[in-house]
């Protein structure tokens, strides 16, 4: 047997086995380094985010629903609002005009006979009566005024008092509420809250969402003491 060539095979096969886990290294090094180079804020510098960052962002999508699917409440809301040409107030200025005296006390847009938009209002007297006069969305035109038959002498003594004392008017109250947020009032109604303090509750409803923000606004001083976004 030749052992000065069985010598030199032998080294052979160990220099290669010695450049094979030397390029092992270097590639390890050279991953390690990508991995560890990341942008100025410390993230990962093109890696796919954390699960935490994902789970922040995903928390961080706003309604309509984390499917982007509307509810049933924001549906019908986008197909109620945009049929309505007739504003909250034209509606209740055609109640008013419909009762001698009166001065309004709330509006509610919903969908009437046949699935037409109308205004339901409502309008007092300075004694506490109370009408209720339903206002087509569309034309404007105002239905004959009904009386309310669940009104007691307590009711009208109560609602006189709320107009009495209210120094801000439905338009005001409703321009403080779009003011805070840019949308279509779909209601308005003179009220009191906890507190006993006489408010105007005042939903406002934005198209970019469908969202319904409710503002509980001082009657008396035009002062916000309610904020309530509803996402359903």
């Amino acid at each position: 047997m030749d052992t000065k060539r069985s010598g030199t095979l032998a080294y052979g096969n160990r220099v290669a086995r010695l450049r094979a886990a030397g390029l092992l290294c270097a590639v390890a090094v050279a991953g390690a380094l990508v991995t560890g180079c990341g942008d100025d804020n410390g993230g990962g510098g093109g890696g796919s985010a954390s699960p935490k960052a994902s789970e922040g962002g995903k928390s961080a999508v706003a309604s309509p629903t984390a499917s982007g699917k509307l509810t049933e409440d924001q549906t019908e809301r986008k197909a109620l609002i945009p049929k309505a040409k007739i504003t909250y107030d034209k509606a209740l200025s055609a109640a008013t005009g419909a009762v001698s005296g009166s001065k309004p006390v709330s509006a509610e847009l919903k969908r009437g006979t046949g699935g037409k938009p109308v205004w339901e209002t409502e309008v007092a007297t300075t004694d506490g009566t109370k009408s209720m006069v339903t206002v087509d969305a569309v034309s404007g035109k105002a239905a004959k005024p009904r009386t309310d038959s669940d009104e007691d002498a307590d009711d009208k003594t109560k609602l006189a008092a709320w107009l009495k004392k209210a120094k801000v008017t439905a338009q005001q109250a409703a321009q403080v509420a779009t003011d805070k947020k840019q949308g279509t009032v779909s209601s308005i109604e003179l009220d009191d809250n906890d507190q006993g303090k006489e408010i105007w509750s005042v939903d406002v409803v934005t198209k970019s969402d469908w969202n319904k923000t409710t503002y509980d606004i001082d009657a008396a001083d035009k002062k916000v003491l309610r904020t309530h976004v509803d996402r359903d």
